[in-house]
């Protein structure tokens, strides 16, 4: 029998057991998580390098753009190194370390998506105080604010959760370091401790939920009483995304922990648990923006201008591949030449 002191490592549930099927989830699994980092990536340097885009909206989607990027980097790597090596071991200060960046990350998402909510609300219904209720002051006041509970209920499930003994062996059914997963090798009676802090972390999203509905309730009454077609077009565009990615994030959540025990299985778990971790930060990017035509506009002006940069630098080197050096240098000229418009 384990016991804490013991446990020096976790072995993380293998996504298939031949080699071929191994290397194949490998690629599958680096495919999404490139196509996360591109389009994450294009959100944050367009909305970083345009000015038109700094306004609360953008602030927000850049902030949410940043968490997808360190929430699908917290799994995805790991479970990758492990399909590719032939691996399931994951260390205890890694497993704990997971545990607190998923929990950090997901929890600061969630309280984002609720302060977008609100944003939208206040442009749409209370336009005229939007500038007071929303201001730049305003919104890195809220963003603090989603990192922070982020961090404390990060703190708080894994100082609970790894406080507890383990002795029912050190085999966690999952790709990555699931709580209820690792409470299940615990034999240590100080799990309701743990359980009341689910308990109360269940409690907040179900208030963020409902805080959610009730301001999208208010925005379709007042978007259904617009006498514009073009303005209800309008709002309807800004909502939309907002609202497909909160539905992505929480419809897969609620599937992963209240699906009834009576359908569940290792396979049907880990297809779940990809669904949830996985999929939203790699479909965000997309989803933000396939009706949003400024920052479509903004990611197309942002590629053409790279591309240019860089048959610039081949007219310059060849035709071979472009150097690492040269490749920085363009970047830094793109860089000073957003500058010196917003300084124009």
């Amino acid at each position: 029998m384990l016991n804490s002191s013991s446990v020096s490592e976790f072995l993380l549930l293998a996504f298939a057991d031949t080699r071929e099927l191994q290397l194949l989830h490998f690629a599958l699994l680096l495919g999404i998580y490139l196509a996360a980092l591109l389009g994450n990536g294009l959100i944050l340097s367009a909305v970083a390098c345009h000015h038109h885009l700094h306004t609360p909206m953008y602030f927000f989607l850049l902030n949410l753009a940043l968490l997808d990027l360190g929430c699908i980097s917290t799994t995805l790597p790991k479970a990758m190194a492990n399909a590719l090596w032939d691996t399931r071991a994951i260390s205890y200060q890694g497993c704990a370390a997971q545990v607190f960046f998923f929990f950090f990350l997901v929890t600061a998402e969630y309280s984002l998506l609720t302060i977008m909510a609100y944003d939208r609300y206040v442009a749409i219904c209370k336009p005229l105080h939007y500038g007071s209720l929303v201001g730049s002051r305003a919104c890195a006041q809220m963003a603090a604010a989603a990192w922070g509970s982020g961090f404390l209920n990060a703190v708080l499930h894994t100082a609970s959760t790894f406080s507890l003994s383990f002795c029912r062996g050190n085999a966690v059914d999952q790709f990555f370091c699931e709580i209820p997963r690792i409470l299940k090798l615990s034999c240590s009676d100080d799990y309701l401790r743990e359980v009341g802090a689910l308990v109360i972390s269940i409690s907040l999203v179900f208030g963020c939920f409902v805080f959610i509905v009730l301001s999208y309730v208010e925005i379709f009454r007042e978007v259904l009483r617009m006498p514009s077609e073009q303005g209800r077009h309008k709002a309807f565009s800004t909502c939309l995304p907002h609202l497909a990615v909160v539905s992505l994030l929480v419809s897969t959540g609620i599937f992963a922990y209240l699906k009834p025990p009576s359908i569940s299985s290792p396979s049907l778990d880990l297809m779940v648990a990809v669904l949830y971790s996985v999929l939203p930060p790699a479909v965000n990017p997309l989803i933000y923006s396939m009706r949003n035509q400024e920052l479509k506009h903004a990611v197309w002006k942002l590629l053409k201008y790279s591309f240019l940069k860089q048959s610039i630098l081949r007219m310059h080197i060849g035709s071979g591949p472009v150097p690492v050096a040269c490749v920085i240098y363009g970047v830094i000229i793109h860089v000073k030449k957003m500058v010196d418009i917003k300084k124009g």
